[in-house]
């Protein structure tokens, strides 16, 4: 039978805690776009320099220059993050969950659930987050956020590029910098990320025997050994836990389909359904 709106917040209400797993198909859903006209509108300058045709694979582009791969990403975080009002998607979540006890993990780097009223100490986002920057090479194990800096280099850019005095170099072995997002070996994993990571541990401890309900939003195969697959291995562990899977997508590695609340809907519009 297919699953409303209402079924949904009738298992939170039953619920007694709530586990949330977000991936990149949830920001698409609340309107970040990485592709079409919002990228063509927002980034036809890098467009036409190099040829870019979509958010994600632009942010793996090797620029020749420290100057010009800032240009990029200062433009990148201010409209993924910096942008002062939450998505809606993510506070109409926020409200059906704001009276249980609940916690996110997520892949996401655009800090949306903070920004929509999520307890900051109940997110763990695993990869990283727009707003710091790292050392290249990871010498040492400090985040800088770049929030100043990146307003300074908007307004300093010009063809694509920002004045060499403003490109940021490591304080400490003087290398280069970059963003804090997992991409290679280098990723650093701050007191913060092992903080919030004892967190979810403990989360999940602490609530093994209870009634959980994990809702899992656009989490794809990517990286599915972080939300997907854990997951599911949870409800097969814990009897009383129930996942809904919000995704087109809902195959399961444990083939636990009968276990498993399948939403193939678009994640936005099921949330914004009226009420019967």
């Amino acid at each position: 039978m297919k699953k409303t709106l209402n079924d949904i917040k009738d298992l939170i209400n039953k619920a007694d805690c709530i586990l949330i797993g977000a991936g990149s198909g949830l920001s698409s859903s609340a309107g970040l776009e990485y592709s079409g006209k919002n990228f063509e509108s927002n980034y036809k300058d890098f467009i036409d320099k190099y040829n870019f045709e979509d958010l994600y694979s632009a942010s793996f582009y090797p620029f020749n220059t420290q100057e010009e791969k800032w240009a990029f990403w200062a433009r990148l975080i201010k409209l993924n993050r910096f942008n002062k009002e939450p998505l809606k998607l993510y506070c109409d979540i926020y409200n059906l969950v704001k009276d249980k006890e609940y916690f996110v993990i997520t892949t996401n780097v655009d800090g949306q659930f903070e920004k929509a009223g999520f307890n900051k100490e109940n997110i763990f986002a695993t990869q990283g987050d727009y707003v710091y920057l790292q050392c290249e090479k990871d010498c040492h194990n400090k985040l800088y956020y770049n929030e100043e800096l990146v307003e300074k280099w908007l307004v300093n850019t010009n063809d694509c590029k920002i004045p060499s005095d403003l490109v940021m170099k490591c304080p400490i072995c003087k290398g280069n910098m970059d963003m804090n997002l997992r991409k290679d070996a280098y990723f650093v994993q701050d007191e913060n990320w092992y903080k919030q990571d004892k967190r979810y541990s403990e989360f999940l401890d602490r609530n093994k025997n209870k009634n959980v309900l994990l809702l899992e939003f656009g989490v794809g195969f990517n990286t599915p050994g972080i939300i997907r697959f854990p997951f599911e291995q949870m409800i097969l562990d814990n009897k009383n836990w129930t996942l809904a899977r919000f995704n087109k997508d809902t195959r399961s590695f444990y083939n636990l389909e009968d276990r498993i609340i399948e939403i193939q809907e678009d994640i936005k519009k099921f949330i914004e359904e009226k009420e019967i």
